[in-house]
C-alpha cells in the first residue's frame, strides 16, 4: 500500500523565496524526510549521531515497569499497566518515581525511599526483558560503514546507561556514553549534549540527535543539533513534531538516508 507524500523543504541557507515541493509515492511506513541540500546534489554531511537510549536504541520499558511496580506493590500502592510507563519515563529516575506514585504520596520522603528501592530492584532485573529494537543493528552497522561517529546521552542513571550499552550494544564503538549524574542537569538542559560535542571535538551542528520524546527534541534544539524523531519509541508523532523534530523516521535504518 502506498500514499502520496508532499514534502516542502526550504533552503537551509535562509534565502527567502526558495522552496522545493516534491510529490512522490513511497511505502506507507516510510516517514523519513530528506535535507534540502541532498536534493540540490550537495549532500548534507553529518559527522556524528547522538542517541537517546531508552525508547530509541533499546526497548527497556518492561524491565523499568516491572521494577517500579514491585516497589509500589511492596508499599500497598496501585500498580500500573506497562503501557502507562511510556509517559512516566524520559525525565530521569526521580520523575519516574514521582509520576508512578499516588498523587497524595509524592512527598519528598516517600519519593526518596521509593527511588532507593527502585534502584535496588532495577539493579537486580535490568536486563530480563530489555532488547535492542529491530533494525538498530543494521542502522549502527551502516553508520560505522559511513564512518559516522556514535555517542549516547540518556536521562537514565549513568551506571545503568553504561551497563545497557555494554550488554546490548557491544559490537559498536560509542565514543561517549553519558547518563544521569549527580549535580548535572538532565535533558532537556543542553549541557550534556554540549559536553558530548566537546569531548568528541565536534561542533553541535555536525550532530544528528536521534530520540523518541519531546525531551530529546528540545535538547537537540537547545544544543544546536539536528533532532530526529524515532517513531518506534515511547511517544507519538504529534509530540515529536510539536517539540521541534527536524526529521521523523519510522525505522532505524532510515537514519542512513540522512547522513
Amino acid at each position: 500500500m502506498v500514499r502520496l507524500i508532499e514534502w516542502v523543504a526550504k533552503n537551509n541557507k535562509g534565502r527567502t523565496g526558495r522552496a522545493l515541493r516534491l510529490s512522490f509515492f513511497v511505502p506507507l511506513r516510510l516517514c523519513v524526510t530528506i535535507p534540502y541540500a541532498l536534493v540540490e546534489g550537495q549532500p548534507m554531511r553529518f559527522s556524528a549521531v547522538l542517541f537517546d537510549l531508552d525508547g530509541t536504541l533499546l526497548d527497556t520499558l518492561e524491565d523499568l515497569a516491572d521494577a517500579v511496580n514491585r516497589v509500589l506493590a511492596a508499599r500497598g500502592f496501585a500498580q500500573h499497566p506497562t503501557a502507562d510507563f511510556r509517559y512516566f519515563v524520559g525525565d530521569g529516575s526521580t520523575k519516574l518515581i514521582e509520576r508512578s506514585l499516588p498523587k497524595n504520596r509524592r512527598d519528598p520522603a516517600t519519593v526518596h525511599e521509593c527511588l532507593a528501592q527502585f534502584k535496588s530492584e532495577y539493579a537486580r532485573n535490568w536486563s530480563v526483558k530489555t532488547r535492542a529494537y529491530a533494525g538498530v543493528a543494521e542502522m549502527l552497522d551502516g553508520l560505522v560503514e559511513r564512518k559516522v561517529r556514535l555517542a549516547v546521552l540518556s536521562n537514565k542513571m549513568d551506571a545503568f546507561t553504561r551497563q545497557c550499552v555494554e550488554e546490548f550494544l557491544p559490537r559498536w564503538k560509542f565514543e561517549v556514553v553519558l547518563g544521569q549524574r549527580e549535580g548535572i542537569a538532565t535533558k532537556p538542559d543542553p549541557g550534556g549534549a554540549l559536553e558530548v560535542a566537546r569531548l568528541m571535538k565536534l561542533t553541535p551542528e555536525k550532530f544528528l540527535y536521534l530520540g523518541d520524546t519531546s525531551v530529546d527534541m528540545k535538547t537537540a534544539r537547545a544544543a544546536g543539533m539536528h533532532p530526529v524523531g524515532a517513531l518506534w519509541g515511547f511517544r507519538e508523532r504529534e509530540e515529536l513534531e510539536s517539540s521541534g523534530a527536524e526529521f521523523l523516521i519510522a525505522r532505524p535504518q532510515e537514519l542512513l538516508a540522512l547522513v
